[in-house]
């Protein structure tokens, strides 16, 4: 009974404490809310009165003491401030570093420099070796906005771990704070050699670095390091990567053949490159980079692929230059020629036969002897569906120049069967649509393009928005259609590369149609025949006239950016060019032009690196 009393007893008593705390917490509560009450309405000496008497509790001046610091540092009363944080420092064994990152705050304020690095120094040292720490006094620095001291912190640690790359991402982003893009390129290079990721790297460049001058650094940056590291891959790669990025092929080949050489890569990288080159219709360093892995590995296993992508880079490059010289095509078709006798006409070679065909049809004019090097080639492919229906396609063009349309539309419905619902059916349906416009079927035509306008190759669906915009817009003004069918007729020509009356049918359909919509796109089709045969005052002549007198119309930014190129390009006048950039991105701002133009503007302003 006794020890019942006694336990009884000592219970009540504890219930007593607990509830007396409980009020004791509450009351706390109330008067800490007051205070910061207080501080927000700017009743700085309020404020101060509660705190100072919560601030002499051990336990509760760590509650107030953010609320507490801040009411003394609005009312400047360094004194009290200091003395509350160095107290704080005495009775805390945690966050020391940040009462001491405070105090030197306080010591700042009062333009006590010596004594503010002290303390800052002292914060330094004590997380040096604890990385949790560390990096949360690195937070609270950047909170304080002290973005020096973060960095300086991350580097004394670097230095006590003996770590040259430790915490790159974060020292990089500390940088990008300050604006200092050689030093936060730097890190993030470093990132990427430490955890071999190279393509990680890569992405983060790619977002962070948006001006030119900050992707000129990074070139300047990656060259030091490839000329200071040439045992180190890591750099020649990341280079190679962003001279592609520039299109800059010719300098990425460089690159990549140093490499190739020096790790004896039997032309993998350079293989890739050459596409890339090639895709990017860059063909004079396309058939630079195949020429050198032709003479480097006659050997290799590719070497029919990289023969035949020379040839075919000389071709592109022969092509696209005007006015185009038979000499010239006949000598490819020798190469061809040559290349055949030499490796055989086998599944690898199929392709070259395929392009001496063309080169026969579009520009000897040559049909018979071409359909009879497609028909073969079609013979020996056997099982190779995508190949066969690839030449198929080639021969209803052929039987398009002609004039045979009957012909080649069975072939070209031929393979949109065989190939329904892939890329190359996209193409043999969008041949047919144009074989229908040709023939002047205006509403069958359109009716197909905008099917194609939802097809899953950009190209394809570009070509039919572009073709059932030319006929949505001339074929409601003239019930006949008169001037959209002579239209496509000098399209037809075109394509039978029959030019001279082309012109000669433009020329007399501008004197008819005056004030017809057709006027601006058969002008603008006369300049790039002009150009095309080297007529570049008539070319010049021609865009000038669309731009002054359809400058609202859908070929008005087309005629812009054609004669900016020719100015850049043909005629060598890179003050007149640049005028006429400029020109399109303030008249055209939404052109698909737009970002090629601000690149070349930028290019012969002098913004990039040569």
């Amino acid at each position: 009974m006794i020890k019942y009393k006694m336990l009884l007893k000592t219970f009540w008593k504890a219930l007593c404490l607990c509830f007396v705390l409980m009020c004791s917490f509450e009351v706390f509560s109330q008067d800490a809310q007051l205070g910061v009450e207080y501080l927000k309405a700017g009743e700085y000496e309020k404020a101060r009165t509660i705190f100072q008497k919560l601030a002499k509790n051990k336990e509760t001046a760590k509650d107030i003491y953010k609320p507490y610091l801040e009411t003394l540092i609005k009312l400047k009363n360094w004194d009290e401030a200091e003395k509350f944080v160095k107290r704080q420092i005495k009775n805390s064994e945690s966050n020391q570093a940040k009462y001491l990152v405070d105090l030197g705050r306080l010591y700042q304020a009062t333009e006590k420099k010596e004594e503010a690095k002290k303390n800052y120094d002292l914060a330094i040292d004590k997380v040096k070796a604890n990385d949790d720490e560390m990096i949360d006094l690195v937070n609270y620095f950047v909170q304080q906005q002290q973005t020096e001291l973060a960095i300086q912190t991350i580097e004394v640690s670097r230095v006590f771990g003996k770590s040259e790359d430790k915490y790159a991402v974060q020292l990089a982003n500390l940088f990008r704070m300050q604006a200092k893009v050689p030093e936060m390129i730097e890190e993030y290079l470093k990132f990427g050699l430490a955890t071999e990721n190279q393509e990680m790297v890569q992405s983060i460049l790619q977002d962070e670095l948006k001006e030119d001058k900050e992707i000129e650094e990074l070139e300047k940056i990656l060259y030091a390091k490839v000329q200071k590291y040439p045992q180190t891959s890591y750099y020649t790669d990341i280079l190679i990567w962003h001279l592609v990025q520039k299109k800059d092929f010719y300098k990425a080949f460089v690159q990549a053949r140093a490499l190739d050489k020096r790790y004896r890569k039997e032309g993998a990288q350079v293989t890739e490159l050459g596409f890339m080159a090639h895709q990017n219709k860059d063909f004079v360093n396309s058939g630079k980079i195949f020429e050198y892995l032709i003479k480097e590995y006659p050997r290799h296993q590719n070497y029919p692929l990289w023969r035949r992508m020379l040839i075919n880079a000389k071709e592109e490059v022969i092509k696209t230059t005007y006015p185009i010289n038979q000499s010239d095509i006949r000598l490819l078709i020798a190469e061809y020629t040559k290349m055949l006798e030499e490796l055989g006409t086998n599944q690898r070679t199929l392709e070259a036969l395929r392009s001496k065909g063309l080169l026969y049809a579009f520009y000897l004019n040559e049909k018979d002897t071409a359909i009879a090097v497609l028909e073969k080639a079609i013979k020996l492919a056997n099982t190779d569906q995508i190949f066969v229906d690839k030449c198929k396609l080639d021969l209803g063009d052929i039987f398009l120049l002609k004039s045979e349309p009957w012909e080649a539309t069975l072939l070209y419905s031929q393979v949109e069967k065989s190939q329904k619902d892939s890329p190359m059916g996209y193409e043999a349906k969008l041949r047919n649509a144009k074989l229908a416009y040709f023939r002047g079927d205006f509403e069958l035509s359109k009716e197909v393009l905008d099917i194609l306008k939802q097809a899953t190759t950009r190209e394809i669906a570009n070509d039919a928005m572009e073709l059932s915009l030319l006929i949505q817009e001339n074929t409601g003004f003239d019930s006949t259609e008169a001037a959209l069918k002579d239209y496509s007729a000098v399209e037809l020509l075109l394509f039978q590369h029959r030019n001279n009356e082309a012109i000669a049918k433009l020329v007399e359909m501008e004197k008819v149609y005056r004030g017809n919509p057709i006027m601006d796109d058969l002008i603008f089709l006369r300049a790039n025949i002009y150009l095309k045969q080297g007529d570049v005052e008539k070319g010049v002549k021609d865009l000038e006239f669309v731009i002054q007198n359809f400058p609202h119309d859908i070929k008005g930014d087309d005629a812009l950016y054609l004669l900016a190129k020719t100015y850049h390009e043909v005629l060598n006048q890179s003050t007149k060019a640049m005028k006429l950039y400029q020109e399109l991105l303030i008249k055209y701002p939404g052109s698909i032009y737009s970002a090629e133009a601000r690149k070349r503007f930028r290019n012969l302003r002098g913004d990039t690196i040569n």
